[in-house]
């Protein structure tokens, strides 16, 4: 291993930079800078040579040409080891940079803040890229950092080798290189692709997630599986949660963490969740209490909760933990990090061993509609679409009868958890709790019976209830069997050449029904 010697520092993101760079110098290697970050250095007190001395060429054109020049790229990419690139670059006065720590221009965060077109392609970083890259390409014989939270290990590194970096730690920055400068490249490309003319997809897509974890298995133990993580987490999700305890993650455990929370979030009161196999089994809020409405979304279907998976939009105390405790359950997510479940909760929870516990950060009030995509693979090919965050605006009574305020609530809570049920979707719901789900089949009129029947057995009378449904009814029939079964109030979006049949059927059997004009299919 050769001891650093010479290294080049250029950051957008100067974080640490003085920290690492005085403990480069204590090391004797000489540092080569840029503008701005040879300012910040100066000013800690750390001999430094300007690129412009450096190269005899001053900094030019607004900037946009610092570090193009032979005696940077020549020092960089020259191979130690090989006798022609030495002999050259002594013919030419190119000495070797052994470091090379540069991060790039921040253009997503550019683009995020809704910059001008002029002011986005100002921020896509060239020399960045292009030294970084060479150092890559040469990590043989050129360490090169682009994070911040890499300089502790690369200082306990050259303390321990004398000044030197491993070949090995060499390899893992330089593969840490070309991921960032795949995910670099593709936010540009993804911008460029939207704009002049402005659309709402690129002509292509090219996107990057961060492996977190392997998984034991994928959906079946003969599938193999991982999780990977978006670079760009914009808010408290399953992907940044902390896990307590319990076992290793499954697939299908993450898919039903996910599904908990999201439906979760969509209340401002308080909520709890339970979902199997990817569909809520049960779901209640309240007015009062957590507790109450676990209690009131277990009872939906405590066949079904057994072996699911929990949700709740506030922190777990030791009374709900008391009650979970007596069934088997999958995993739990909840809120408020530092903690989302209070420690006499985790004691409790701590006999299930095998139970995930799982927290996220506090659950803001409002959250804005995600600007990534929802992604779907198909054998061949990828569809995008904007995320399901749609809210209710403008209900439209279409019936002679107008709901009463009480039928109103429950109607809006069927129709927040009507969006997270897999098509066709019915829901009956009752103080504050669905009553029976029907879900996933494929004619609106079996999943109207399964969500009844699942009603009857559960022990509740739907009488006096109200329904949601997904989309629209094809035919009155869904209307008339609610009536058989004592509904009060229906919300559907509306849209049907049946409508006025199904309107009709409504106004026949004295049931309130409202129109979204919004359709929530999930498949």
């Amino acid at each position: 291993m050769k001891k650093i010697s010479r290294a080049i520092i250029s950051l957008t993101d100067k974080k640490g930079v003085a920290e690492f760079a005085k403990e480069l110098a204590n090391f004797g290697v000489e540092i080569l800078s840029t503008g701005g970050t040879a300012d910040v250095l100066k000013k800690a007190g750390i001999k430094v040579v300007n690129i412009s001395d450096y190269t005899g060429f001053p900094e030019m054109l607004d900037g946009r040409v610092k570090t193009l020049h032979p005696k940077i790229a020549g020092g960089i990419l020259g191979m130690r080891g090989k006798k022609e690139h030495c002999e050259q670059m002594e013919k030419h006065g190119i000495l070797p940079i052994d470091m090379v720590v540069v991060n790039l221009y921040a253009f997503e965060d550019t683009i995020a803040k809704g910059a001008s077109f002029e002011d986005a392609i100002e921020n896509i970083d060239i020399g960045g890229p292009t030294m970084i890259r060479a150092a890559a390409k040469n990590y043989k014989d050129v360490a090169v950092v682009t994070d911040p939270n890499d300089y502790g290990k690369i200082i306990d590194e050259m303390k321990q080798n004398s000044g030197a970096v491993s070949d090995a730690t060499k390899l893992y920055l330089a593969k840490r290189v070309f991921q960032l400068t795949a995910r670099y490249d593709a936010a540009i490309s993804n911008y460029l692709g939207s704009v002049e003319p402005k659309q709402d997809f690129p002509d292509t897509f090219s996107i990057q997630f961060k492996k977190a974890q392997d998984l034991r298995y994928g959906e079946n133990p003969h599938q193999r599986a991982a999780f990977y993580r978006d670079l760009k987490i914009e808010e408290p999700c399953v992907s940044n949660a902390r896990q307590l305890q319990g076992k290793e993650l499954s697939f299908n455990n993450i898919l039903d963490l996910n599904s908990a929370i999201e439906l979760a979030k969509d209340f401002h009161e308080i909520a709890c969740v339970i979902i199997k196999h990817n569909n809520p089994c049960g779901v209640a809020m309240s007015h009062t209490s957590l507790h109450d409405a676990y209690l009131k979304a277990y009872s939906c279907d405590k066949t079904s909760a057994f072996g699911g998976v929990v949700g709740f939009n506030r922190k777990v105390d030791a009374k709900i933990a008391q009650e979970m405790s007596k069934i088997f359950l999958e995993a739990v997510i909840a809120p408020g990090f530092a903690p989302g479940f209070d420690n006499d909760a985790i004691e409790i929870l701590k006999n299930k061993n095998n139970l995930r516990l799982l927290e996220i950060e506090t659950i803001p009030s409002h959250i804005a509609p995600p600007k990534t995509y929802e992604f779907k693979r198909v054998n061949g090919g990828l569809l995008i679409q904007t995320w399901d965050k749609a809210s209710v605006t403008d209900l439209k009574t279409v019936t002679k009868r107008e709901p009463s305020e009480k039928e109103l609530e429950e109607l809006l809570f069927a129709w927040k958890v009507c969006k997270h049920v897999k098509s066709n979707a019915i829901i009956f719901a009752n103080n504050g709790q669905t009553i029976g789900i029907g879900a996933g089949q494929m004619s609106r009129i079996d999943s109207t019976r399964i969500g009844i029947m699942k009603a009857t057995d559960a022990g509740f009378n739907v009488k006096g209830s109200v329904m949601a449904s997904d989309a629209f009814f094809p035919f009155r029939d869904n209307v008339d069997k609610a009536a058989e079964t004592g509904v009060t109030a229906i919300i559907q979006p509306g849209g049907s050449i049946r409508d006025e049949d199904v309107i009709k059927a409504a106004d026949e059997h004295d049931i309130a029904m409202v129109f979204t004009g919004i359709r929530h299919f999930r498949h």
